[in-house]
């Protein structure tokens, strides 16, 4: 039996297709007007980013760091971003959160490993409001090695040398820096050096150095005497204010010309010598260049001779400074021997 055609159905299906072809047409219109007209409010959005300001700068707004994202980095391990960025997860509202951001953001410059390091806030899981993720973004140094070359002159002293150095910086991707220098001047001293420096090393949370130098210095227009060093520094501690570093040397004085004094004759040969150095040091200027307000003060204790051995020479020394310019410094010496 054949199936009879309903016109009432024929009508609601005709009459729905066209309401659907109406609806399209509409959003279509809708999305043109929201392409054409992006932002059709500005002065409210103007006023809410005030408002949020406003409320930033009065009011303390609870915040905390759901997690931290890292980019951008291929050779850097993860680990040692994250120990310079860690301040930011016991960060408990949005002032807090962007002071920790400014910090963390100096000391990764402060590694040298890094062209450019950008630090952004952005709004965490829906699940877990109140909560933000940080995304920190390097990126790393193009050309990883450097040097530079100069000649010095010293027209007091009627002498002249040529320095030069080297560095490489993060090797092994744990923000190493290795460096080596060389310094010839003729008639007086000439110096060869290299040296590690390791912004974590193990469980220590402060940088750690070494460096190795070999020191030849001519004073025989003086003193008559040559003397060679051959040294070992180890950088044990070094903080916003403290500073502690050991010092180990083995030196060698001769006498070619057979002049020398007799103190300089009593030590002759070969010597150790070895000190222990602390620094203490605040700095509260506006600039370290030209200060117009604040003070700065700088003290070194150095402890010689804590090697057993007698031939290495025992000695105390303070050094208490007063920085007036970048390379200025008032000083007061007090030695023991």
């Amino acid at each position: 039996m054949a199936k009879q055609d309903d016109p009432i159905n024929e009508i609601e299906e005709e009459d729905l297709d066209e309401d659907e072809q109406e609806e399209e047409e509409d959003d279509d219109d809708f999305e043109e007007e929201e392409e054409e007209n992006p932002n059709p409010n500005p002065q409210l959005d103007k006023a809410k980013m005030e408002k949020v300001f406003h409320k930033i700068s009065t009011e303390r707004v609870p915040l905390r760091v759901h997690d931290v994202i890292i980019k951008g980095n291929t050779k850097t391990k993860d680990s040692l971003i994250e120990s310079q960025v860690e301040t930011l997860k016991s960060a408990t509202s949005v002032q807090e959160l962007l002071q920790a951001a400014s910090v963390a953001n100096a000391r990764l410059q402060k590694l040298e490993i890094f062209d450019s390091v950008n630090i952004t806030l952005d709004s965490g899981p829906s699940e877990l409001p109140g909560t933000t993720n940080v995304v920190v973004e390097v990126v790393e140094s193009r050309n990883p090695l450097t040097g530079d070359i100069g000649i010095f002159t010293k027209p007091e002293a009627r002498s002249w040398s040529i320095e030069g150095s080297l560095k490489l910086k993060n090797l092994f991707g744990y923000g190493d820096l290795w460096d080596g220098s060389l310094s010839y001047g003729w008639d007086q001293a000439s110096e060869i050096s290299a040296g590690v420096s390791l912004p974590r090393f193990v469980r220590l949370v402060t940088p750690v150095t070494a460096r190795i130098s070999l020191l030849s210095q001519d004073w025989l227009k003086f003193s008559s005497y040559k003397e060679q060093a051959l040294g070992l520094s180890l950088g044990l501690l070094s903080t916003k204010h403290h500073d502690l570093a050991y010092n180990f040397s083995w030196r060698t004085l001769t006498d070619p010309s057979q002049m020398a004094s007799k103190s300089i004759r009593r030590q002759l040969g070969h010597g150790l010598l070895s000190h222990l150095n602390y620094t203490f040091k605040i700095d509260k200027r506006n600039s370290p260049v030209r200060p117009t307000s604040g003070f700065a003060f700088v003290a070194r204790s150095q402890i010689g001779g804590i090697f057993p051995d007698y031939r290495s020479l025992r000695f105390v020394r303070q050094v208490c400074g007063y920085p007036m310019r970048k390379d200025t410094l008032l000083c007061t010496h007090i030695f023991w021997c």
